[in-house]
């Protein structure tokens, strides 16, 4: 089995990348994200590797991150109907945070931007997924917590206020909770309104 492949990139297609490794050429299939993050042929590259054996083919499946590569099992052996396909359709449309934050709260309508996938599958990736969100959502973890507070009303004073204020001057609120929740994580979870507001100013124009 191949877990992966660091070479050089010799090629770049629709839906995959050949990797030059020790003069021999792999070919991986790829979602859109990871293959629009590849900095053109003849550069460096590393991609974890899901490894598919069938009786006629072999086929391998490349990702830039571990988590990438994780939602990706996750999603087809969790998921009645999702295949290969679907799920590095998924990847395509959304990084590992975004669909972990879909998931968490109930997006069905952001799960299903990816062609191919219709409500009904995007249903299922939610409703069957909920209960793995915390350990495959990565960075997106703080996140989808202060969201979920917000949408129930439970969340603290300056937390909320904060939000709101990011969102009063134009921010949306799902770009306004990112930031205070990275503003949370510099400041600590006692931290003022005008303190998450300011770091979370900060964070915006990074």
């Amino acid at each position: 089995m191949i877990g992966k492949l660091k070479g050089i990139v010799d090629e770049i297609g629709e839906d995959h990348c050949i990797v030059d490794v020790g003069g021999v050429g792999y070919v991986a299939y790829c979602p859109a994200r990871t293959l629009s993050s590849l900095e053109g042929v003849g550069t460096a590259v590393t991609l974890f590797i899901e490894t598919y054996v069938r009786e006629d083919m072999i086929r391998l499946y490349g990702f830039r991150t571990v988590l990438e590569r994780e939602w990706f099992r996750l999603l087809q052996n969790n998921v009645q109907g999702v295949g290969a396909k679907v799920a590095l359709s998924v990847l395509s449309t959304l990084s590992a945070s975004e669909l972990a934050n879909a998931i968490a709260l109930k997006d069905v309508a952001m799960v299903a931007r990816a062609p191919g996938v219709g409500r009904k599958v995007a249903e299922r990736i939610v409703t069957e997924l909920k209960t793995k969100v915390p350990a495959y959502a990565g960075e997106a973890t703080g996140t989808i917590g202060l969201k979920q507070e917000l949408g129930e009303g439970v969340a603290v004073a300056p937390v909320s206020d904060a939000v709101s204020a990011l969102a009063n001057l134009g921010y949306s609120r799902d770009v306004a909770a990112n930031a205070v929740a990275a503003a949370m994580r510099s400041a600590g979870e006692g931290a003022d309104t005008g303190t998450l507001i300011r770091l979370g100013l900060k964070e915006l124009a990074r």
